[in-house]
């Protein structure tokens, strides 16, 4: 594994532009490097990445009916007890499930580690299955990269196969908070993928989501919602007011209602137990757990949290780094401290995608600080050698 620099493509502005990326630079940071690299080998990706992302995968499968049917783990996971029957009865339909995203440690040398599952509404998704990618032809097109370069990407192809074990009688619709823009052109990329698998689609508000007489969701032309993507975590949506309507609406949301429990850092903890001293695993404790004491270096995270806010990272017991937030009202774990891959440039999480129950596709993402946030940036990957 190695960073390297190289020329950017003349026109990707224009490129961006043209397909929707709009969002290519957020919060007035630049969130696209056209003109760097992270450069694997073949066999880093498939030993490194791929088989061991296949098998947290599996892993993860296996314990979902050990949580859910587990009332100290729901309250671990702190689940909303007059809701846990929907997360519940979600798992024994087994509802369908689209994709996913770990977020691993690897910096070149031994096994990766599994910091965390993304398996509710993970992003960057068009970023690596298709920007990415159109970098990749067009950079050895243009001479930059040699004619036998490659990518660990095919995460579109395992999305359009992922939306095409839907039923298809209905119209497939699409919710997000659309006036966030990597939420809305998440949104419409996936739009188009279950469109290449044969789905009627239709975008809409998350807020416009309406419920009929008979208590059924419904969209703005007052049309009862059978099956919706909705890019909204279920920590918020068992937590809205609407959710007391959810016991009855069946399998309408995708992802559903039981990755609640994966997306959850709670399941770390519970992974180390089932998993003691798997080599992708990092130790991980509940704070109230005696063995979490035994941690020097750990990295403490809210069981609920996004783009790592309220994570804190120790060193020899002490505080290191620390991201401000709005999460820890649920709880906490704690889980050992494992180095990123470091260069002058910042630190790199690797985001390696699982769609339907394949791993499929390699996302890097950079950051300034060890705490991978919402400056952090895209950077393509290759496979050389």
């Amino acid at each position: 594994m190695k960073r390297i620099t190289l020329s950017a493509r003349p026109d990707w502005r224009d490129k961006a532009r043209a397909v929707g990326f709009g969002f290519h630079v957020m919060y007035g940071e630049p969130y696209w490097l056209d003109d760097a690299a992270y450069t694997f080998t073949l066999d880093e990706i498939e030993m490194q990445i791929e088989e061991p992302s296949q098998e947290l995968h599996d892993m993860c499968m296996d314990l979902v009916g050990e949580i859910v049917s587990s009332e100290e783990s729901l309250d671990r996971l702190a689940i909303p007890e007059d809701l846990r029957d929907v997360v519940q009865r979600s798992w024994q339909r087994r509802d369908r499930h689209l994709y996913g995203r770990f977020d691993l440690a690897y910096d070149g040398n031994g096994p990766a580690k599994l910091l965390e599952y993304n398996a509710d509404t993970p992003t960057s998704v068009f970023e690596t299955a298709y920007f990415q990618f159109n970098w990749l032809t067009d950079q050895i097109a243009l001479g930059v990269l040699p004619k036998d370069a490659d990518q660990y990407n095919f995460l579109q192809e395992s999305l359009v196969e992922a939306f095409d074990q839907f039923p298809k009688e209905s119209i497939f619709h699409f919710a997000a908070i659309t006036d966030n823009e990597e939420d809305r052109g998440t949104t419409v990329y996936l739009m188009d993928c279950a469109v290449q698998a044969g789905h009627r689609v239709e975008l809409l508000d998350i807020r416009e989501i309406g419920i009929d007489a008979q208590g059924r969701y419904t969209d703005l032309n007052d049309r009862v919602i059978d099956r919706c993507f909705k890019l909204y975590p279920w920590e918020f949506m068992l937590r809205e007011p609407f959710a007391r309507e959810l016991a009855r609406s069946g399998d309408v949301f995708v992802e559903p209602a039981w990755k609640a429990v994966l997306s959850n850092k709670g399941l770390l903890p519970l992974l180390w137990k089932r998993y003691p001293n798997h080599p992708n695993l990092l130790p991980s404790y509940f704070t109230d757990d005696p063995a979490a004491s035994t941690l020097t270096d750990y990295v403490r995270k809210p069981l609920l949290s996004r783009e790592g806010e309220n994570v804190t990272i120790f060193r020899d017991g002490r505080e290191l780094v620390s991201a401000p937030g709005d999460y820890g009202e649920e709880g906490f774990i704690v889980q050992a401290y494992a180095p990123l891959f470091e260069t002058d440039n910042g630190f790199a999480v690797l985001g390696s995608w699982i769609a339907g129950d394949r791993a499929c596709g390699l996302a890097v993402r950079e950051d300034r600080s060890r705490i991978t946030a919402n400056l952090s940036r895209f950077v393509p990957h290759v496979i050389v050698g």
